[in-house]
């Protein structure tokens, strides 16, 4: 019984003009008015916030209102329904599952539409290891994203925090990755895996909601790309581009008019049953190896200066 992917991130919205319009520049191919997908086939999908098939929002505004997760299996889902079946929320709609989690997020779990994706991602070159020959390093226009990597949910306090931990861990698998001393830690869905697919957060003055998604790109090279191709499209950088010591991931984040920010990141850490959790202290340090703040021009290629 596991989990094997972010299938779709549903949201409720605001502006479906800029909506749609972000969701376009950021990379995402339209399927149908309101819904987008990655290359693999995970999906957003926009709706009006206060459209009836929605479930209530965790926070004020635009936000992510249903998160939905893959199994491989029939027979995977039928062990979800019966770990389940005692949650909040608890719906059995036959080829999903739907159910609350302590955040006061829905969540559901589906069988798995998620598509292999095979990509040519020219090499790095790095001291010994020399492997790109005869062959510049790809300059990408825009992005493309690959799928939806991860998420990351802002949480009450601490006590909510622990809640959190022990739901996703004990009742869907995951497992902890590392952690942040009284703020915060990093959990995939499989002992082998990337190094997160949720981060939960407990910050001073803010309450539980969304803080950022995030979508895999092939490389460093496309993360700056396709920021620099969101400045060009007149949308705002939250931070980035920047590197994140505690996966190692490059990344670069976009305010979204569809609630928090989304993420373009490559190179994080890959993790197996022998990784050991890592505690440490929350500071700039270990969020963030280097970042530039507001991103970077795309007329001068220079760090964006304020305005």
């Amino acid at each position: 019984m596991s989990l094997i992917g972010i299938e779709a991130l549903e949201f409720g919205i605001e502006d479906r003009a800029a909506s749609e319009q972000f969701a376009a520049d950021f990379g995402l191919t339209k399927v149908d008015s309101g819904e987008y997908r990655t290359q693999n086939g995970a999906r957003v999908r926009l709706f009006d916030k206060n459209d009836p098939s929605l479930p209530p929002a965790f926070e004020p505004g635009p936000t992510l209102r249903r998160m939905v997760w893959g199994v491989a299996t029939e027979a995977d889902l039928d062990q979800y329904r019966q770990q389940l079946s005692s949650s909040p929320g608890f719906r059995d709609l036959g080829n999903a599952l739907e159910f609350q989690d302590p955040n006061g997020l829905t969540v559901r779990i589906v069988p798995s539409t998620l598509e292999c994706v095979e990509l040519t991602v020219p090499p790095i070159n790095q001291y010994g290891d020399m492997r790109r020959v005869d062959e510049p390093s790809p300059v990408y226009d825009k992005a493309e994203p690959v799928s939806i990597g991860h998420a990351v949910f802002f949480v009450d306090d601490l006590e909510g925090l622990e809640a959190l931990e022990r739901f996703y861990c004990d009742q869907l698998g995951f497992v902890v990755s590392d952690r942040y001393i009284d703020r915060g830690v990093f959990l995939r869905m499989n002992a082998r895996g990337g190094h997160h697919n949720l981060f939960l957060l407990k910050l001073p003055h803010r309450g539980r909601g969304l803080n950022h998604v995030a979508f895999t790109v092939r490389d460093i090279h496309e993360v700056i790309g396709g920021g620099i191709a969101m400045t060009r499209s007149k949308w705002s950088t939250f931070i980035g581009p920047g590197r994140h010591p505690v996966s190692s991931a490059y990344f670069w984040y976009v305010n979204s008019p569809l609630g928090g920010a989304f993420e373009y990141y490559t190179n994080e850490d890959s993790l197996t049953e022998k990784w050991q959790a890592r505690t440490m202290h929350h500071s700039l340090e270990s969020f963030t190896e280097w970042a530039i703040e507001g991103g970077i021009d795309s007329d001068t290629r220079r760090q964006k200066k304020p305005a």
